[in-house]
């Protein structure tokens, strides 16, 4: 999975908050950044094979899921028991390794670095537990939607890998603060913009079927705001979402009253203007120039990436 590309975006904020923060690759923190950085994506690779499982998805970067491949393998063995729960209890397994083998990598870091790590943790299972309660109890509201995308997203991709960086630079005070008020903003505008290729993305650049958080119903900002948006037949569509009643046809009727009601307008707008107050609050007075560049180009990536 780690071979199959994937965008390295937790890396790269690692990274540039340690640039930001007058780190060089002669400094001692600088084997620091690279363990964490590492141990980042591949924390990541534990995530997504869960997340698979749980979502039910049958591909992830284009080719099939974890689960998937354990299933069909099981298949075409001729195994004994259920083919799904031993295609499920592999990928678990898998996700468990990757995790533990994070956990290996931030074992060797300072006592700082480590706590963060911890908190790091925490809050991304925490974020996918509250999607799954949430996902039970059928909330779509904006409040629940946002609370997701912080925990899940933002934190865990934006806010945290730049704190990691910072913190192996020897970051000041004023330098973390400028980081952190830049970092929600862009987290917030990662969620953003992974809901909206969640609806509208292009299945051949994604790797995944084309509406695929609709058609789970999922607990995103877009439908958070479609819920005071859409009548009729798009508003008993959007009800059916994620439930048995659900039908192949609800997808592209939500996707087109979705554009029509202009709600995927104001979601760009919303992606918009986070980037712009994102790179206003990258403090000249407090960061590196280099590391602000750096930082501004990754606001814009993650706002218009294409998966």
């Amino acid at each position: 999975m780690v071979l199959q590309g994937g965008k390295r975006l937790r890396p790269a904020m690692c990274h540039w908050g340690f640039v930001a923060s007058g780190g060089r690759e002669p400094d001692r923190g600088y084997q620091d950044l690279v363990r964490v950085a590492a141990a980042l994506e591949t924390l990541h690779i534990f995530g997504l094979i869960h997340d698979d499982i749980m979502d039910r998805a049958d591909t992830r970067r284009g080719q099939p899921t974890a689960h998937v491949r354990a299933t069909r393998l099981h298949r075409e063995a001729g195994g004994d028991g259920s083919a799904e729960l031993f295609g499920a209890s592999i990928a678990i397994l898998l996700g468990d390794l990757a995790h533990a083998e994070a956990d290996r990598l931030a074992d060797g870091l300072p006592e700082t670095l480590r706590r963060m790590w911890y908190e790091l943790t925490i809050e991304l299972i925490a974020g996918q537990r509250t999607d799954l309660t949430g996902a039970a109890a059928h909330r779509r509201d904006l409040d629940h939607a946002i609370t997701i995308a912080r925990l899940k997203s933002g934190s865990y991709t934006v806010e945290r890998p730049l704190q990691l960086g910072a913190e192996a630079a020897g970051a000041t005070s004023d330098a973390r603060a400028s980081l952190a008020n830049y970092g929600q903003r862009v987290g917030a505008v990662f969620a953003l913009r992974d809901d909206y290729l969640g609806i509208w993305g292009d299945p051949a650049t994604t790797g995944k079927p084309a509406g695929d958080d609709l058609r789970n119903g999922k607990a995103t900002t877009v439908l958070g705001l479609a819920g005071s948006a859409l009548k009729g037949a798009a508003a008993e569509a959007l009800a059916r979402v994620g439930t048995h009643a659900a039908t192949e046809e609800d997808i592209p009727l939500l996707q087109e009253a979705l554009t029509e009601s202009g709600v995927r307008d104001r979601v760009e707008g919303m992606i918009r203007e986070g980037v712009d107050s994102a790179v206003a609050a990258l403090n000249p007075a407090h960061l590196e120039a280099e590391g602000i560049r750096g930082l501004a180009a990754m606001a814009e990536r993650i706002a218009w990436r294409d998966r």
